[in-house]
């Protein structure tokens, strides 16, 4: 709702109130005078209703930008702040405008065409190249998925003891239940509320003391060393920032939305709608991914802070991070760290399966979206839910959890580029975009993210044959 559209009722009672007391000079005497009150009233009203604008704006952008943060992630920026310190920090400033132009290309695909990207690779590019590229990024998100869901488990079992495989397992059976039986506008609200769990990491960064001279000259002066340690760790930050799994999620998204509202249609048929459509996408999609890259930052700093500067450099996961800063950090950053890991798996998981599922789901053309009930989405929600039982089934097997994060980082690098190939020439066909091809400075942030993607994957390539 607008402003604009709320009826201004209080008005009339200004002049009631003004015609029966012709000395009434506008300055109210008290908090009881009926004027105050009503202009109260009033400025709550366009203060709800603005709030409810805001609100409305943020949608895709921000829980692609929130799940990026997921425990995997986590994971990933611990080992580099541990590892690394704080001159590693500065990776966070550079992928910040490469993962904001890349995301906001794969939002204008899926509104501009009304399909996700898996979509547009089946109806414009070879069999083959969808095929490689949906079965990667499959492998991919059951991978990231149980690691996730592992991290999970351990990270309440550091809480509360017990189990952690079968907590695991309850928090997979949790997010499929969730992600099939609740409605989609409820299910897109609770993802959007789950968000506010990562500003834990930046409350446990306030909960220890940070020298903030040198965490910024490590975040503001980039700090490079040539070695194979650095260049893995510079694949996995920008693997696990950049992921694949975020642009098909986020052009679904797109897509989606377009299609549960009766008044939007895909920007190719409705031009006259882009204006508004593109500047939601840019706004949503930039606070999304600060959103995100704040998060990373302060799990760096710290990590840098708490275990880096105490000598503690072997942290390969998440809940390790966790319980490593109980002793250093005392028990509140510690409790909020491992909350936050819960959280944002809660988050990640279904949003992993359910990219999974658009892709395959779009690639065969079959009826897709979290919109749709399970009846008219059965093949749609059949991948979903095997793609988080065989992330479950993960972490009953002998597999090294931590292992398998360093794969699915490597395999989400490897993966992005050529799904981010595929994406810039895309847009910049007008048989599918129309005449909304990606133009300009966009354009070239999301050449230079591939082209960085691609520089990060050869060095390690080559690091590792050296």
């Amino acid at each position: 709702m607008y402003v604009s559209d709320i009826p201004f009722r209080p008005q009339t009672k200004l002049q009631t109130v003004s015609q029966r007391s012709p000395a009434y000079t506008g300055n109210p005497t008290n908090d009881n005078d009926e004027v105050t009150m009503v202009r109260k009233q009033q400025g709550e009203s366009r203060f709800a209703a603005a709030a409810r604008r805001g609100l409305k704006v943020l949608g895709p952008g921000l829980i692609t930008g929130a799940s990026d943060d997921d425990p995997s992630g986590i994971g990933t920026y611990s080992q580099a702040g541990a590892q690394l310190g704080f001159g590693i920090g500065w990776t966070m400033l550079v992928t910040f405008p490469l993962m904001a132009a890349i995301q906001e290309i794969s939002a204008r695909i899926g509104r501009t065409t009304g399909q996700g990207i898996a979509g547009n690779l089946c109806r414009h590019s070879p069999n083959w190249l969808l095929y490689a590229i949906v079965a990667l990024l499959l492998i991919a998100n059951i991978i990231n998925i149980g690691a996730d869901l592992s991290a999970m488990g351990d990270a309440l079992k550091l809480l509360i003891g017990g189990p952690g495989t079968v907590y695991a397992i309850l928090f997979g059976l949790v997010c499929v239940i969730a992600t099939v039986i609740l409605d989609y506008a409820r299910y897109v609200t609770i993802l959007k509320w789950l968000t506010l769990v990562l500003f834990a990491y930046v409350a446990a960064l306030f909960a220890i003391h940070v020298p903030w001279n040198e965490a910024l000259l490590g975040i503001l002066v980039p700090h490079i060393t040539w070695s194979t340690a650095f260049a893995t760790t510079l694949v996995a930050i920008f693997g696990t920032t950049i992921s694949p799994y975020l642009f098909f999620w986020q052009a679904s998204q797109e897509a989606e939305d377009e299609r549960v509202d009766h008044h939007a249609k895909p920007l190719k048929k409705a031009p006259e709608q882009a204006p508004r459509e593109f500047e939601r996408i840019r706004a949503d999609t930039l606070i999304g991914m600060a959103f995100s890259n704040v998060i990373a930052l302060s799990i760096i700093v710290t990590t840098a802070t708490a275990l880096n500067k105490a000598g503690i450099t072997n942290v390969e996961t998440s809940a390790q991070a966790a319980e490593a800063l109980r002793p250093i950090a005392g028990a509140f950053a510690f409790v909020l760290f491992a909350l936050g890991i819960i959280g944002t798996g809660l988050l990640a998981v279904p949003i992993l399966a359910g990219s999974a599922a658009y892709a395959v789901g779009e690639g065969c053309k079959w009826p897709v979206g979290l919109s749709r009930k399970p009846k008219q989405a059965t093949a749609f929600y059949s991948i979903l839910t095997a793609a988080t039982v065989l992330g479950v089934g993960m972490t009953l097997t002998p597999i090294d959890p931590i292992k398998a994060l360093y794969w699915a980082a490597v395999i989400n690098g490897v993966v992005a580029v050529p799904v981010m190939s595929v994406m810039m020439v895309m847009t910049a066909q007008r048989k599918i975009m129309g005449k909304f091809v990606v133009i300009g400075w966009l354009r070239w942030l999301g050449w230079a993210s591939t082209a960085a993607m691609a520089a990060c994957v050869g060095g390690m390539i080559v690091s590792w044959v050296a």
